[in-house]
């Protein structure tokens, strides 16, 4: 039976009123690329395949489950709409790479970008009664592309994976008023108490705003304004619940949070309602380098997550899929997981937010330096981080990782203006959360943390090699810490990478793990504890262990690739939780 996802898709900025278009859908392949000149688009010819979306045709809960590579792919489906709204906005939670959409055979969008969500509205293409949506996906095996951990040469090969192509994310639509909130943002101060942000409208025709701030079931703030044109600026002061104890604040151990209704008016008449959550929490470095989160000393256990499901690639396959691995992350001891190489699907960071996980958001690398890599990632990093700034769990960006797609980081100006400017740019979009420019190998000095990725096998080279005062002239193994020409500056140093212990039973065949194998779980344990006490006497400020789960033939996970622990999880918490 296939698995159908039926919740609603976009929980951090939800609505009352909306149609899921998850499920099957009609499907074909377009090797002739003569999709248009067929007349697909105009959603009169019947596709020749089904697949179930959103789940890519590469993987089993597709309902096709075929490794062999297509470009171009085709989708069709209609949905019946009794009561024409005011406005009707259509959403793709993320589909790769270019995206292109028709309604009722009139062209709506054109979207690029694998990972980034987008909607567009199609008020005027919706009819009474049955409406026809086609979507056309275009998805070379293009390393000049954001594609993260898929294999550009469409086989799995060392750690990159088979690909997952077309519509990996959800599909709805809302159902709005004449205007509607197009995009909100909200950031938190725990100095002040209070939080801001910016509102942004569909069609500027709304005459007000309000905003009715929740705490443990209780109205605690409600707060009205009239909106500046498209775009408004805004802030919500509160009163301190507790005067004595700071109750309210987010944090892994007490992950509370606000709820929060925006509703938009004209004439007094109501067009839209978003509700949302948001906490209030703060993550700041000291003068001396220290992270604090709410201005209290943090210490991060993260595990490194790819968030790949044996079934399904890179699509969870339900929410409680998701949830489980949350909830397996912390009973392993961990307090934060490193989202690598994706931008998870949205109800992970919105569970992190509900259970308490800290998380870190990661951009998908591309691996073929040139100007079109450059404007690909830099617009596509820019839509994931006005995404991702939502969620109070994000607490650090990554842009790059281990100079993927800047090889020549360490020698290259180019290289490193590129780094440094995903730096900055990310810091114009969202200023609150720290920044790994490029995590792993050859820091450039534009960071706000030093990471390092290193899979020593034994706990006292850790030691050895980054009990130092300085980093300038330090390499990792083989690669050096920062690149020519740049200073430590100070910040805090993390192990962002290490370990990658596999067991000697899964050894075969392309399977492999960072670290030779272990023949037994005394033997893991003993390893892992060596390199946890060389992490902890090495006075780094955090770390990330490689990693949760097997992913494919990458068999160094605690969990298996069917998300099932392989080791007793109090183990590895006793471990690690000092």
């Amino acid at each position: 039976m296939l698995k159908i996802r039926n919740e609603y898709p976009r929980p951090h900025f939800r609505r009352d009123n909306w149609l899921s278009l998850n499920g099957v859908w009609e499907f074909e392949f377009d090797d002739k690329k003569d999709g248009e000149a067929r007349g697909l688009h105009n959603g009169n010819v019947k596709l020749s395949r089904e697949i179930n979306v959103p789940f890519s045709y590469q993987y089993p809960d597709s309902g096709i489950g075929e490794k062999e590579h297509h470009d171009t792919l085709w989708y069709k489906r209609s949905f019946v709409c009794d009561d024409i709204a005011d406005g009707i906005i259509l959403g793709f939670n993320a589909s790769d790479y270019i995206t292109t959409v028709w309604v009722n055979g009139i062209f709506v969008t054109m979207h690029q970008g694998g990972f980034s969500p987008f909607t567009v509205d199609i008020t005027k293409q919706v009819k009474e009664g049955e409406n026809v949506i086609v979507v056309k996906c275009y998805d070379p095996l293009d390393p000049t592309i954001p594609r993260g951990k898929q294999s550009w040469l469409n086989d799995p090969f060392a750690c990159w994976y088979t690909p997952n192509s077309g519509i990996w994310q959800s599909v709805w639509i809302d159902f709005v008023g004449e205007d509607s909130i197009e995009d909100f943002s909200i950031t938190p101060d725990i100095d002040t108490n209070s939080f801001c942000g910016e509102i942004k409208l569909r069609n500027s025709l709304a005459d007000l705003i309000e905003m009715k701030v929740y705490y443990d079931g209780k109205l605690l703030k409600r707060q009205m304004f009239s909106p500046d044109g498209k775009y408004t600026r805004y802030t919500v002061s509160m009163m301190e619940i507790n005067f004595v104890d700071e109750v309210t604040y987010w944090a892994p151990e007490h992950p509370n949070l606000f709820y929060l209704d925006i509703n938009l008016y004209k004439n007094n008449l109501l067009l839209d309602t978003v509700h949302t959550r948001f906490g209030m929490r703060k993550i700041s470095i000291t003068p001396d380098g220290k992270i604090l989160l709410n201005n209290k000393p943090l210490y991060q256990r993260l595990i490194l997550d790819q968030g790949y499901w044996k079934n399904s690639g890179i699509t969870p396959p339900d929410v409680d899929a998701i949830r489980n691995d949350i909830i397996l992350t912390k009973e392993l001891g961990f307090n934060g997981a490193r989202k690598h190489q994706k931008f998870e699907d949205p109800y992970y960071y919105y569970l992190a937010d509900e259970l308490g996980l800290l998380t870190w958001c990661e951009m998908p690398s591309a691996y073929n330096f040139n100007s079109d890599e450059v404007s690909y990632l830099s617009a596509e990093w820019q839509q994931i981080v006005n995404t991702a700034k939502k969620f109070t769990s994000i607490i650090t960006y990554v842009p790059l990782n281990e100079s993927w797609g800047t090889r020549k980081l360490m020698t290259s100006v180019e290289q490193q203006n590129f780094a440094r400017s995903l730096y900055f740019l990310t810091k114009s979009i969202d200023p609150s959360r720290l920044i790994s420019t490029n995590d792993g190998w050859e820091n450039v000095a534009d960071s706000d943390i030093l990471a390092i990725h290193d899979y020593a096998s034994q706990g006292d080279e850790l030691w050895q090699k980054y009990n130092a005062t300085t980093f300038d002239d330090c390499f990792q193994t083989f690669r050096k810490v920062l690149v020519n020409g740049d200073k430590y500056c100070g910040q805090p140093v993390l192990l962002t990478e290490f370990g990658g212990i596999m067991f000697e039973k899964d050894q075969g065949g392309e399977n492999w793990g960072y670290n030779s194998a272990a023949k037994s779980d005394e033997e893991f344990f003993g390893r892992f504890k060596e390199l946890i006490d060389g992490i902890y006497d090495a006075d780094f400020q955090g770390f990330c262990y490689t990693q949760l789960t097997d992913v494919q033939q990458e068999v160094n996970g605690l969990l298996d690739d069917e998300h099932n622990p392989k080791i007793d999880p109090e183990q590895i918490r006793n471990i690690i939780v000092k």
